[in-house]
């Protein structure tokens, strides 16, 4: 193993300067040692106007707090429930892009980074480390950053694919904290009957991509009697980890990477950080490598799962805000729906409960007001609730709003029914479909 010079936290962020971007990595490899010591640096007054960027990030989240105000500013590319309240009272911010556009941010310099901050596994015999569970857009972070500063954690797994080398990293610090984990959440029979639903749209050889949390897990407990399923997706968790024990994800109908799982980070139980650990199975790609919509589409049959907070029945899907609050962001969602429709066999779906849990309808005859667009009606396929499925590809305005509420919950048919004759005049039912 290749011999590293540790310096202290303190020591490694005191080469850090004023008014700058900075890059963190992401998930649940976010390297707090450092938060943690720019934050001294912060109360002692040393430093100010620095401005984060990363994804969603696990655990205290200082730097999008009120107390640093013009010191630290949050402004990621995607909103956590650590970030969620302070982006929404604006001491924080969130950075709207796709993710696979992420990494032109910093390779075009259009956000012109001071210093990557990265976590990584110890290095092998030639050198190279891994960013293990969160390669997110690292890699350009690290290309393109004036200083690269690296948490070596003996908890982070040395994940094969994009790798570095020691020679590109400026300072290294030691720090062996856990890496954060989620637990399997079960899924509720209202998930079950949606994930049952998702799963007859999956066919055998299909290559997936799904996220984290109940519904995906409630859509992979209904794939075990599938065959020859592949795995392409910017995350994966608990729920796919089972599949792939199983034999029933092996990736042997892929195009490229066959045989691969391919991913860019994850979020789950130690179980899957340890699958993860020197499994020459996965690769840790790039974000602009796992969502790029050419790259998903050179696979045939991508099926691509993702969720939404409302839709309108003409097929406007908002996923990132409720109303003007915003939630998560745009994610990697039109990455994978215009992957998908440009795969040969492939199928976008959108999933999602009819209902919100304080029973509010989230099929709806217009968005609430200020809430985002992530994946226009003219991006729209497959819509699934607890109630069915739909396909809106080649529908009109009319043929959709029919569609989306054949599928709302019905107690909220009949007012739906009524705001669409409202919008589309007498002739909304002089038709069928």
């Amino acid at each position: 193993m290749n011999a590293i010079n540790f310096i202290s936290a303190d020591e490694a962020v005191s080469h850090l300067s004023s008014h700058g971007h900075i890059h963190l990595s992401s998930v649940a490899s976010v390297p707090h040692v450092l938060i943690e010591a720019l934050c001294r640096r912060a109360d002692r007054g040393e430093i100010e106007d620095l401005h984060f960027h990363h994804f969603h990030t696990e655990g205290p989240a200082p730097y999008s707090e009120p107390r640093y105000e013009g010191i630290f500013f949050e402004q990621g590319f995607f909103v956590g429930p650590n970030v969620r309240a302070n982006v929404n009272s604006g001491y924080a911010d969130y950075l709207p892009v796709h993710l696979s556009d992420a990494p032109k941010l910093y390779r075009r310099g259009i956000i012109k980074l001071h210093a990557a901050l990265i976590q990584v596994s110890y290095p092998d015999e030639n050198g190279y480390v891994s960013l293990g569970t969160s390669v997110d857009c690292s890699i350009p972070a690290i290309e393109t950053a004036d200083i690269v500063i690296a948490v070596v954690n003996r908890n982070v797994p040395f994940a094969y694919g994009d790798l570095v080398h020691i020679s590109q990293i400026d300072y290294f610090v030691q720090d062996d904290t856990p890496l954060f984990t989620a637990a399997y959440k079960t899924p509720t029979e209202i998930e079950e009957r949606i994930g049952r639903y998702c799963a007859e749209l999956v066919e055998d050889g299909a290559c997936l991509q799904m996220g984290i949390g109940a519904l995906p897990n409630a859509v992979a407990a209904q794939l075990t009697g599938h065959k020859d399923l592949g795995l392409h997706t910017e995350m994966f968790a608990d729920g796919a980890l089972a599949l792939i024990k199983k034999g029933v994800i092996n990736g042997r109908c892929k195009n490229i990477d066959q045989g691969k799982i391919v991913a860019s980070f994850l979020l789950g139980s130690d179980e899957v950080y340890s699958f993860l650990d020197h499994n020459p199975d996965v690769l840790m790609k790039d974000i602009a490598y796992t969502n790029d919509p050419y790259n998903i589409a050179r696979n045939s049959k991508v099926t691509a799962i993702n969720s939404a907070t409302e839709v309108d029945f003409t097929g406007q899907i908002c996923a990132d805000s409720i109303g003007t609050r915003i939630f998560s962001g745009t994610g990697g969602q039109v990455d994978f729906v215009r992957g998908a429709f440009l795969s040969e066999g492939g199928k976008s779906i959108t999933a999602f409960a009819s209902r919100t849990n304080k029973g509010k309808n989230k099929i709806v005859a217009t968005l609430a007001e200020g809430a985002g667009v992530v994946t226009p009606r003219s991006d729209a396929h497959w819509v699934v609730t607890e109630w069915g499925a739909v396909d809106l590809t080649g529908r009109s305005l009319q043929e959709r709003a029919k569609l989306m509420i054949s599928i709302a919950h019905p107690d909220d048919r009949e007012m739906l029914d009524e705001q669409a004759f409202k919008r589309f005049g007498p002739h909304y039912h002089n038709f069928s479909i």
